[in-house]
């Protein structure tokens, strides 16, 4: 877990997604002007995994809500990828804990269709056997010729992909087959502000979802000229949208 200095009333709390830790926050982190900033490894993702943590999308949920009660007061809640998919339910489950909400390149859509690669983990034969021979220079390259991330990210990336990270995933996506529909009632209730954020060419997550997402919370939508990775590839963007989605909450 990263932590800044001078922790304010209201924090910011960070969520990465699937296959990332904190680090994926690094390049934001940079362009933000505040200090009250909180980046949290998922358990199994960098962090290890508490005695009967199942992996779960409901254990993820359930640990985010246990973590930002110990915050003590509500949050500034962001989430990329499936940060941005659980940030988002526990923003409609404990609007309590939540001041602001922002997400991005993260579905919560009964309309959208898993990817090929997490198809592949969500079957228990092909997923297995994936991560059983996954070749971490391989596994690199996909991401860079994939998703146009950054070779020297990529490598950081992968450099973290261990054996509990693999379980992690593989619980992780077979426990969410239908995550939209079961998710995407809720979220339309969200009560914080919100705001999306997207990479235009995902080929993963499509940015139709985006639309989708912001007509059901009624957030706006900001589109990227990047691939998934977009708070990596567009970091300052990111942040710049981010420091004025707060300064809105609070004017």
């Amino acid at each position: 877990m990263y932590r800044t200095k001078d922790v304010s009333s209201v924090p910011a709390v960070l969520v990465h997604g699937v296959p990332d830790t904190h680090r994926v926050w690094d390049g934001v982190r940079r362009h933000l002007s505040r200090s009250d900033i909180l980046a949290w490894d998922l358990p199994g993702f960098g962090a290890p995994r508490p005695d009967g943590f199942d992996s779960s999308k409901e254990s993820y949920v359930d640990w985010l809500i246990a973590r930002i009660e110990q915050v003590g007061e509500p949050v500034d809640l962001v989430g990329h990828d499936w940060g941005c998919i659980l940030t988002l339910r526990v923003a409609s489950l404990r609007p309590d804990l939540v001041r602001t909400w922002a997400g991005g390149n993260g579905p919560v859509s009964s309309r959208y269709v898993w990817h090929p690669l997490a198809r592949i983990w969500q079957d228990a034969e092909q997923g297995d056997a994936y991560m059983a021979g996954l070749q971490p220079q391989s596994f690199a390259d996909d991401l860079v010729t994939g998703f146009d991330l950054p070779a020297e990210d990529a490598q950081r990336v992968v450099s973290h992909v261990d054996a509990e990270m693999k379980d992690s995933i593989l619980k992780l996506y077979r426990s969410a087959v239908t995550v939209g529909e079961e998710w995407e009632p809720g979220a339309a209730g969200l009560q914080a502000p919100g705001l999306i954020f997207w990479g235009e060419q995902d080929p993963a997550c499509q940015v139709e979802f985006a639309d989708v997402m912001g007509a059901a919370i009624g957030a706006p939508v900001l589109r990227l000229d990047c691939n998934h990775w977009s708070v990596v590839q567009r970091s300052a963007e990111v942040a710049a949208a981010l420091e004025q989605h707060w300064a809105a909450a609070t004017a």
